[in-house]
């Protein structure tokens, strides 16, 4: 087995650390790495559908898509995350406690009473610490997971609450749970860097003999490579969002307004707006420019910023529809 850990914590590098590494090494491989805040979300999700979007702007938290399936989590560096990569043996895939019993078996043995629920989660006292999600590829199978140590519960709960938004798609909705850090039931005072380290010296103990990887410039330039062209990318964790159809309503002094947007592949196809307000101009007008722009602020602004607002909407101003559409 190789041990590969990561002294990075910038998400966009330890996703595509993921991938490559994935990539480069045949046999079985355990990685650990931490993120700063970042939101991570799953391949076939659609992001904003996932996110706070006010609150993940307001607070410069990036937001990554993996590779492997499943809901939406919160990173921090309160927030442990394991990889294990290994060759399929025909029910990896679907076996998610061949690789999440050794996280069990550790927490067991320093008293803590974890467990497998479900499917792909890890609780402690019904609630979860640890969310689990799997790629595949080949004959290789990819497993990633969660660990809640000592993460910040409120931002994960204000972060990944989305605004009263209407979607219709085919994207993979979160699930949101009760969730618990590990610290709160160890019954020694632990750091996160302490029972990393725990969770490495156990891997150790249960593997057939082990290799310390550490990365080198070569695999170092590699990865920026990767987070460059795809990992960073906004085409990457929004572009390949599925398509969706968003809708949203608000009432405003100057009477109500609805926006439609169809969206594919993170570009507004058509756009149009409903209510009872009042305009100089025919609104068709926006709806038109619209079309072929980005579904993100930055885009968007850009948009309305060539437009007098209030021509269209009567006493309803720039920001305001700019947040009716996001």
């Amino acid at each position: 087995m190789r041990i590969v850990r990561s002294n990075f914590h910038n998400p966009y590098f330890n996703l595509a650390m993921e991938e490559y590494v994935f990539n480069k090494f045949d046999g079985e491989v355990f990685m650990l790495w931490r993120n700063d805040q970042a939101i991570i979300v799953g391949k076939n999700q659609n992001t904003i559908e996932e996110i706070n979007v006010d609150y993940v702007e307001t607070n410069s938290i990036p937001v990554v898509r993996r590779m492997s399936g499943g809901g939406a989590v919160f990173h921090d560096l309160g927030n442990l995350n394991f990889t294990f990569i290994s060759d399929d043996d025909g029910n990896s895939f679907s076996n998610f406690k061949r690789f999440t019993q050794p996280v069990v078996d550790l927490l067991q043995r320093l008293d803590v009473d974890a467990e497998c629920s479900g499917r792909n989660d890890l609780t402690i006292d019904g609630k979860k610490f640890s969310g689990n999600a799997q790629f595949k590829s080949k004959k290789r199978v990819l497993h990633h997971g969660t660990l809640l140590f000592s993460s910040d519960i409120a931002d994960i709960s204000a972060s990944l609450k989305p605004k009263a938004s209407k979607f219709e798609g085919k994207s993979v909705k979160s699930v949101k749970s009760r969730v618990t850090n590990i610290s709160a039931h160890l019954k020694q005072t632990m750091t996160i860097e302490e029972f990393m380290d725990a969770l490495e010296a156990f891997m150790i103990e249960q593997a057939d003999g082990f290799e310390k990887y550490e990365l080198d410039a070569a695999d170092i330039a590699a990865i920026d490579k990767m987070v460059a062209e795809k990992y960073s990318t906004w085409e990457w964790n929004y572009g390949k969002s599925p398509n969706y159809a968003f809708s949203r309503e608000k009432r405003f002094e100057a009477g109500s307004v609805q926006v439609n947007l169809d969206v594919k592949n993170g570009i507004i196809h058509q756009a149009k707006f409903y209510g009872d307000f009042f305009g100089v101009m025919d609104v068709s007008e926006i709806e038109n420019k619209l079309v072929e722009v980005k579904h993100e602020r930055e885009a968007l602004d850009a948009v309305l910023s060539q437009i007098e607002i209030s021509n269209y909407f009567l006493n309803i101003d720039k920001d305001s529809i700019l947040d009716l559409m996001l």
